[in-house]
């Protein structure tokens, strides 16, 4: 029975491993970090440590945890636990806790590799330790889920950071999508009439979205939009699922605990939540199912207060941090500069889905819906079903485009498996009107028209621009480890610094310093008493200005440029006596 089970699904298996070595093969290929990617993996990992200060290496609440939480057995941790929670409702404000302070420092100080090291990676005594990601993600914009499954992947392989420990959540994710599209594409064939091509319409969806530099891109950031575009599709699905089979009245468990877990990973997932839940609202009072829209309202309901219930900090992430007033300021500013945005956004969902091939694709699914109009007058279309899977998508869009603090790809990741279902959709409802016309030879064509587009879609591949995948920062890193003995000196603006941790978790030391702070220091011995020492300019500072203070001041000269040529525009010296 399993047996031919599973040759009953071997196009879609086989479909699903073809996507699944395609983008492991992307994975293998990552070297480097965006400076988000790696301020992923220090709130995940970074125990109480949310973010890496020069002027305080070691975070309030961690330094608490390591010298009055922390013992020498598990007995004894947890009774220091209970000492200070008796601490804290007793004396409140007053507790040790709460008046406990940091080591802050008047001007930027050395910092170790162990230390860099256990910002970002996982060991013994911390692996597991939900909480600390909690601490650490409240201070952030983001709720904390993705950070939680980094950190328990990070947990599974400790003392260590690489790309697939954050991308394999990100295929997990893309594997669960494309499922879901096989699904769908199956049921909206079969609503649109056409089920001789169910199978073939979610194969296409899967395979679309598999192979697009979409989920390729989607794969490789380490970040929660992988996570996030998994459960706006899965939200859809059960959805589409409830609407048909009119199941809104009851079990609706799964609804809510999926809306719960969109919250709880990107706040962007409301966008998409919203306009399906309107959506799907208005057409349940325009059919007259007043008693499933009513259980929808509550199911909403009980889903937004488990979902603050479980992280009330998402309130001020969303109306008062600095990320969310701007977001808010960017949707007050109405059609100012949208024009522009929407076009952006438009040529990156066009890029990153079917390329020029969208245009045909729309062309068909327009020809298709106007033939529609006119030939089936009489006969029941599935407007509503057409409303649920184009108006929420295309709502998420303009909002996205809107609010989005910055004109590239993560913020529309979502949309991508939509339009991949639109296109297999208009493709095979295509294939459905002309086949007519070539009798016998009718399979041919359409496996022909079909292997053309997705020829298409792994040509796009070969063009694909490399994003997120900073090839070349190997070579940095082993230039860091070439010169582990050696102390750096790290010249930035803003925190660019972030890009580079890797790297200092394999110097002796380091030293993260603004070029006026290199030039005002107090403590100059600890700089000029070196015999030799690499220093790493970021891209922002002015690296010959940097030079001529380290001789000037400290007394290192330039040695050797060991790298001008960085993926981060870094330029790195070897500076000595």
């Amino acid at each position: 029975m399993k047996k031919g089970r599973l040759k009953e699904k071997s196009w879609e298996i086989a479909a699903i491993l073809l996507c699944v070595i395609v983008l492991s093969f992307g994975i293998s290929q990552k070297e480097g970090y965006h400076m988000d990617e790696l301020l992923s993996f220090e709130l995940a990992n970074g125990e109480f440590n949310p973010w890496i200060v020069p002027t305080q290496p070691q975070g309030r609440l961690a330094k608490f945890v390591e010298n009055e939480i922390r013992g020498e057995s598990f007995s004894e941790t947890m009774g220091n636990l209970w000492s200070t929670c008796k601490d804290v409702v007793q004396n409140r404000g007053n507790s040790k806790l709460l008046s406990y302070q940091a080591d802050v420092y008047e001007e930027p100080v050395w910092i170790g590799a162990e230390e860099f090291s256990d910002y970002i990676t996982v060991d013994d005594k911390d692996a597991f330790n939900y909480v600390s990601v909690y601490f650490n993600v409240k201070d952030d914009n983001h709720p904390p889920l993705h950070f939680m499954l980094l950190h328990t992947v990070c947990s599974l392989f400790r003392g260590q950071i690489k790309p697939f420990m954050g991308c394999v959540i990100n295929l997990t994710a893309a594997v669960g999508t494309m499922l879901l599209l096989m699904r769908l594409g199956r049921q909206f064939a079969c609503l649109f009439g056409i089920p001789d091509k169910a199978r073939l319409s979610g194969i296409l969806a899967a395979l679309f979205y598999g192979l697009s530099t979409g989920a390729m891109a989607c794969v490789l950031l380490i970040r929660m939009y992988g996570v996030l575009t998994f459960f706006c599709v899965a939200f859809f699905y059960i959805c589409m699922q409830k609407w048909q089979h009119s199941g809104f009245e009851k079990k609706n468990f799964r609804l809510i605990a999926v809306t719960v877990l969109g919250f709880l990973t990107q706040y962007f997932f409301l966008f998409y939540c919203i306009f399906l839940f309107l959506t799907l609202a208005a057409g349940l009072l325009w059919k007259r199912r007043f008693r499933e829209c009513l259980c929808l309202v509550r199911s909403m309901v009980i889903a937004a207060a488990a979902g603050i219930l479980l992280f009330p900090f998402a309130l001020s992430d969303v109306f008062s941090s600095s990320r969310g007033v701007e977001a808010l300021e960017n949707l007050a500013a109405g059609v100012s500069g949208y024009g522009q945005r929407l076009s952006a956004f438009l040529e990156i969902l066009v890029s990153r889905t079917f390329g020029n091939l969208m245009w045909i694709l729309c062309a068909m699914g327009l020809c298709c819906a106007v033939w529609g109009l006119v030939c089936l007058q009489k006969k029941k279309k599935p407007l509503a079903e057409i409303c649920l899977l184009f108006v929420p998508p295309v709502g998420y869009f303009f909002l996205a485009a809107r609010m989005s603090p910055y004109l590239v790809d993560r913020y529309i990741m979502p949309l991508f498996p939509f339009v991949c279902l639109w296109g297999a959709l208009a493709l095979v409802l295509w294939l459905g009107k002309l086949e007519g016309y070539f009798g016998n030879k009718k399979g041919i064509f359409a496996g022909t028209v079909c292997g053309i587009c997705l020829l298409w879609q792994v040509l796009g591949l070969f063009d694909y621009d490399g994003s997120y995948l900073y090839r070349g920062y190997e070579k940095q890193e082993e230039l860091s480890q070439e010169y582990a003995s050696l102390p750096c000196i790290c010249v930035y603006e803003g925190v660019g610094y972030y890009e580079n941790l890797l790297e200092f978790t394999h110097y002796e030391k380091t030293l993260l310093v603004r070029l006026s702070e290199l030039i005002e220091r107090r403590d100059r011995e600890s700089v000029a008493s070196l015999e030799q020492a690499v220093v790493l300019v970021k891209s922002e500072a002015d690296w010959e200005e940097v030079l001529t203070v380290m001789e000037e001041v400290y007394g290192l000269s330039l040695k050797q440029e060991l790298l001008a040529d960085s993926v981060h525009q870094d330029r790195i010296f070897l500076l000595g006596k």
